[in-house]
């Protein structure tokens, strides 16, 4: 090895050299031979390879310095020699790359921060196999719900992912023959007409609309909920050039699945935004964390702890089941897999039978 970088500094140093040079690699078929271009920017060597469609740079002190790294980084990403790195580096890369794009990444780059401190992450990723990973998932059920696990298992499972396909530090994934724990049935809760009455008191509604404190509209964010389906987020992120009274729509540019969506009102609806006071803030002047805090304080004064505000969302949509055919629904409430909107149509064979004439 020595002797090839000596050779190519000697090379380098020739003044007819042009401003790029060929490295040799005899792991690499001749028809993939990379090409290494070395530089001088200003008191430092710039050097620049591309090997099979992807291209990296680096900066070095000195010419042999720079020589070195090409022909390491080019067997790297030529495939002949994984990258001697950690499953924190990778989880540095996804967060930079991958994480910190995405909306909604608060809870990944939490989880990553935590993920990075753990024994697991201190790893050569070359030596990682499912027998670690098996290990840190039975020992993390014994401190939170298997559904967390899983959640966990997933980003991890992501990290490693990226690590393969696009940085190509590792040829496998480790976490592929481990088993992730079974996740629960998703909540989908009923609200009684008694619960809705009790949690709109609590929330300050009484008789006419009001919107004069932060309890007071999260108990019109509360009404509004039950009536279109969306989420807490969408609700609290709502603002006033998204919404279109006139025509009973708001539009909602971002959503969960990365789509915008037009959701339309009903006269109720209606009704609760023209009760709130227009502004250049968000329409219900709520944050979703104040949001949160305020509804859990007024549930907790009523007998119905057990409901939670995105319960709502569930019983919106069976509401909705009532008035919208499958298609309709899953535009409306933003659901690609029309298979989870069955378990809302819950009519019997008589109620079908009776449409039937």
């Amino acid at each position: 090895m020595e002797q090839r970088l000596a050779g190519l500094a000697k090379l380098q140093d020739c003044p007819d050299l042009p401003s790029f040079a060929r490295v040799h690699s005899p792991e690499i078929p001749h028809k993939l031979l990379p090409m290494a271009s070395i530089q001088r920017s200003g008191s430092k060597w710039r050097v620049q390879v591309y090997v099979q469609g992807r291209r990296d740079s680096k900066s070095f002190r000195t010419k042999q310095e720079a020589s070195a790294w090409a022909l390491e980084r080019e067997a790297e990403l030529g495939g002949s020699k994984l990258p001697d790195r950690t499953f924190a580096e990778a989880m540095r890369h996804y967060e930079r790359d991958v994480a910190s794009h995405r909306k909604g990444s608060r809870w990944e780059l939490t989880r990553l921060k935590v993920f990075a401190e753990l024994p697991v992450a201190k790893r050569k990723l070359a030596s990682l196999g499912p027998d670690d990973f098996i290990a840190w998932r039975d020992g993390r059920l014994g401190q939170v719900k298997p559904a967390t696990v899983a959640r966990e298992m997933n980003l991890m499972a992501a990290v490693l992912k990226h690590a393969r396909r696009e940085l190509r530090w590792i040829r496998g994934n480790p976490l592929a023959d481990v088993t992730t724990p079974a996740k629960p049935k998703g909540r989908r809760r009923r609200i009684s007409a008694a619960e809705e009455k009790a949690l709109t008191l609590a929330l300050g509604q009484r008789g006419k609309l009001q919107a004069d404190t932060p309890t007071h509209r999260v108990g019109l964010a509360f009404l509004f909920a039950l009536e279109t389906a969306m989420r807490s987020g969408e609700i609290c992120a709502l603002t006033w050039d998204c919404v279109f009274l006139s025509s009973r729509y708001v539009t909602l540019p971002k959503t969960k699945n990365g789509e915008a969506r037009d959701v339309p009102l009903s006269s109720r609806a209606v009704e609760i935004l023209k009760a709130l006071p227009r502004g250049d803030g968000p329409v219900f002047g709520l944050g979703d964390q104040v949001r949160d805090v305020l509804f859990r304080k007024a549930r907790d004064a009523t007998a119905h702890r057990d409901v939670h505000f995105h319960d709502t969302r569930a019983e919106a949509i069976f509401r909705l089941s009532k008035k919208f055919d499958v298609l309709e629904l899953a535009r409306v409430i933003g659901h690609r897999d029309l298979n989870s909107l069955l378990i809302y149509y819950q009519s019997t064979a008589s109620e079908l039978a009776a449409k039937l004439g």
